[in-house]
């Protein structure tokens, strides 16, 4: 009989349950193994300290009490302190100096009761420090005494702190900081404070330096503050201003600018507004030409001094002022020209160039030179000097000129063809009334003050002259003419029987009063017949000007004979003007029918 074979028995798989349970045993029994070694790792925690637990300086990691203890009482046998100083100087303390002694009164043993064994595994990595003052003691007087009787506190070798500043200027370089010295001055309080802490914890060393016990300068070497202050004031002083006045400078550098500017309370520069007034007032005083004598080489070969007048260089104070402060301020250098309220041609002593109108009153001559050239000469009348118009003297810029301008006064309103003014409502003018020119007639019959020429001689200066050009009036002894000229330029010799000359003798107030009227009768009588032909004249220029056919011609000798009129009245004025009464003072007056005009006359400039 055959034997039946066995039958094979498979293993069945695990499946996902039964490795779960596998895992899950596994884990459970390597937590139980773990629990059990950190509880009985920490159980060593009952008599040792902590890891990285330091009392006192001294490091108590897995450390007993009693081990704690000795390496106390070792560190206070033989215990000095070294005091590093600055400059690598050292000194020592001795415990034995102070009084170092250990006191156990179980501070320690408390320390370690109130330690928890199973936290232990939080202090691995996290440090814990504790201080305990009954541990160590020392005489603190004496560690007083100990520092005080340091080397580093020695007087003799203490060097105080400065504090940084700003430099003195220097030409050509500005200012700089004055590096802060740092000194090796100690605090004391803070030397002491740092001792003991040294002391209590057992250290060997005190770094002085690293305690930051010495003194610092109230101000380092960069303190922003002071480099802003110097750097403000080297951009003012570093400024280089090149007045140019001509040929000749003026260099405004920081070697004067230094003097004008400074720091604030509010702590940012400034500039002296004052001072830099004050040295535009100088170069004003020293290049002005403005109202200073003019020294002239006449045409008549002499040499004159002119003072008065208006021309010459004149700077705006006030403005350039302002300019240069500003500039100043920028801190940018430059050359320039100051501000001017009034310029002439050049600088110099003679700024009037040679392009100008030359006259001289004594002379009663003028000449007008444009670069150097002689344009036009001519004879003129000024003002009157009996009743106090003369032309003053001076040198004046033209101030403009004018074509057909109408010249008015108190007492005249005068058209004129060629107006040049020169100095106020003093001026260069055709007089087309006047009929001679020259000599002595602005003794007593000259103008306002203006200087009256012949038409062409007007109208030559006026299509050659500019505004702005320098007329220069002068008197000069010698040249007195007593001959006249024609507006055509043409001498008129004098007469013994000349008004000029019989009213130098004997003025007209002095003569009898029957010569004096007979001038006045005769310009009266002069006057009616005016009045009847200007009547006429008006009559039939109303006739004509109804028919609204006015002819050309008739218009014209309507105005001329107006103009006639007008100058009738106002010789009549003139006349009446010097005809006093020397016994009563009374005047002669126009009649009624001689005075219909008055409103309408003026006098001549």
């Amino acid at each position: 009989m055959e034997r039946e074979k066995p039958r094979s028995r498979k293993k069945k798989p695990l499946g996902i349950k039964g490795w779960a349970a596998v895992l899950g045993g596994i884990a459970v029994a390597g937590a139980a193994a773990v629990t059990v070694m950190y509880i009985q790792t920490g159980k060593q925690y009952r008599t040792v300290f902590f890891p990285n637990t330091t009392i006192n300086g001294v490091d108590a990691s897995k450390k007993t009490v009693d081990e704690v203890k000795q390496l106390i009482a070792s560190g206070i046998d033989g215990y000095t302190l070294t005091i590093k100083e600055r400059g690598g100087a050292e000194e020592v303390i001795s415990g034995d100096d102070i009084g170092l002694e250990s006191v156990f009164d179980g501070s320690l043993e408390k320390l370690l009761e109130e330690q928890e064994p199973n936290d232990w595994f939080s202090h691995r990595k996290t440090p814990q420090s504790f201080e305990i003052d009954t541990m160590i003691q020392f005489n603190e007087e004496k560690l007083g005494e100990v520092i005080g009787a340091l080397k580093c506190f020695d007087e003799a070798q203490v060097v105080k702190p400065q504090d940084a500043a700003m430099s003195e200027y220097v030409s050509g370089q500005g200012y700089s900081v004055i590096p802060a010295v740092e000194g090796n001055e100690l605090d004391k309080e803070k030397v002491a404070a740092g001792a003991q802490e040294a002391v209590s914890g057992l250290q060997r060393e005190l770094s002085l330096e690293e305690l930051d016990a010495y003194v610092k300068p109230g101000i380092a070497s960069d303190d922003a503050e002071l480099l802003a202050r110097v750097q403000a004031l080297n951009r003012f002083v570093n400024v280089r201003v090149t007045y140019t006045f001509g040929d000749s400078r003026e260099v405004l550098s920081g070697d004067t600018i230094k003097d004008w500017v400074g720091i604030g309370d509010d702590g940012n520069a400034y500039v002296s507004s004052s001072a830099v007034t004050e040295y535009v007032k100088s170069l004003a005083s020293k290049y002005d030409t403005y109202n200073k004598a003019k020294t002239l080489n006449t045409s008549y070969g002499k040499t004159v001094r002119i003072t008065g007048g208006s021309y010459g260089w004149r700077i705006d104070q006030a403005a350039e002022a302002d300019e240069l402060a500003a500039i100043i301020r920028s801190g940018e250098s430059q050359t320039r020209e100051p501000v001017y309220k009034q310029k002439a041609v050049s600088h110099g002593a003679n700024d009037y160039g040679s392009t100008y109108v030359e006259i001289n009153l004594t002379a009663q001559h003028l000449f007008y030179y444009k670069d150097g050239s002689l344009v036009v000469e001519s004879d003129f009348v000024s003002g009157n000097e009996a009743k106090g118009w003369a032309t003053p003297a001076g040198v004046y810029p033209l101030t403009y000129k004018q074509k057909d301008a109408v010249l008015k006064g108190e007492d005249y309103k005068t058209p004129v063809d060629y107006w040049m003014p020169f100095n106020g409502g003093i001026g260069l003018h055709d007089a087309t009334w006047r009929s001679s020119f020259g000599g002595t007639l602005y003794k007593n019959g000259g103008s306002h003050g203006c200087v009256n020429l012949p038409h062409s001689v007007a109208q030559k200066i006026f299509e050659n002259i500019s505004a702005g050009t320098p007329v220069l009036c002068y008197h000069l002894e010698g040249t007195e003419s007593k001959t006249t000229s024609t507006p055509a330029g043409k001498p008129i010799q004098p007469t013994t029987a000349a008004p000029e000359t019989t009213a130098a003798t004997t003025p007209p107030w002095r003569l009898p009063l029957r010569q004096r009227r007979r001038p006045l009768l005769r310009a009266r009588h002069r006057l009616r017949l005016l009045c009847r032909s200007q009547r006429r004249a008006r009559l039939q220029l109303r006739r004509r000007l109804r028919r609204r056919k006015p002819r050309r011609r008739l218009l014209q000798r309507a105005e001329r004979r107006d103009l006639e009129f007008q100058r009738g009245v106002r010789g009549i004025k003139r006349l009446d003007r010097g005809s006093h009464d020397g016994g009563t003072g009374k005047r002669l007056v126009l009649r009624k029918e001689e005075s219909a005009y008055a409103d309408s006359s003026h006098g001549f400039c």
